[in-house]
């Protein structure tokens, strides 16, 4: 990874080797392989392993999965040998732990935010997961979770503890990363329907510019505490 893990850029959703290119290209820290069949951005196991021979060694691969058995989820790290498993679903703290022993990978927790009600549970989390992913709670009715393209208000972050890690997602894209990096003062983003131009559709063109954008306003976001 050509930038290490100090802020993490993760491109979500890849399911083409040429749009996987892109984000490997403009070096994106992270690619993730969506494993929920209702998502748009669904692939199966054999072609994700395809995709991740194509990643590895080159960048971080996420296996993202929604309330999946620790059986299950060590059966799918198997067939693609991802670097990290990411749990977008319901799973609490005692099944974050399982997954981890089951796989033996470092696990990605995310959780849905749309008030400050929702961060506290994040600190059940605390020293299970290797890392948080705070996103835009889905709406009621949707199929899936993350990948809608609505942002939550990053002022609810203020408050945290600034030794709270956490990587930011939900709505993000080109135009407004920066903000959102300003105003949440994330430890890396996540990224997936702000790079689309359908749902499911990667858009080479804005990969680069997201990648672009989100690694400019990190490094003024440096810059500034360190003056």
């Amino acid at each position: 990874m050509t930038h290490g893990d100090a802020f993490p850029i993760k491109i979500c959703g890849l399911s083409t080797p040429e749009t996987l290119e892109a984000a490997l290209a403009a070096d994106a820290e992270m690619i993730g392989l969506n494993f929920h069949p209702k998502s748009p951005r669904y692939v199966t196991p054999e072609r994700a392993a395809e995709l991740a021979a194509q990643a590895r060694g080159r960048t971080g691969i996420v296996a993202l999965v929604v309330d999946y058995a620790p059986e299950q989820a060590a059966e799918l790290a198997r067939i693609v040998r991802p670097d990290w498993m990411q749990l977008h679903g319901k799973e609490t703290p005692e099944q974050v732990a399982a997954i981890k022993a089951a796989t033996g990978l470092p696990v990605m927790k995310a959780l849905g935010v749309a008030s400050a009600v929702d961060l506290e549970q994040a600190a059940r989390y605390h020293g299970v997961a290797d890392r948080i992913l705070l996103d835009a709670k889905p709406p009621k009715d949707a199929a899936y979770p993350g990948g809608h393209g609505k942002p939550f208000d990053w002022s609810l972050l203020a408050g945290l503890d600034p030794a709270f890690r956490f990587m930011l997602s939900g709505g993000l894209d080109p135009a407004n990363v920066a903000d959102a990096i300003r105003i949440a003062r994330p430890d890396g983003v996540d990224v997936s329907s702000g790079v689309e131009s359908a749902p499911g559709i990667k858009d080479v063109g804005k990969i680069a510019e997201f990648v672009r954008a989100a690694r400019s306003a990190a490094e003024q976001l440096k810059k500034a505490g360190q003056a």
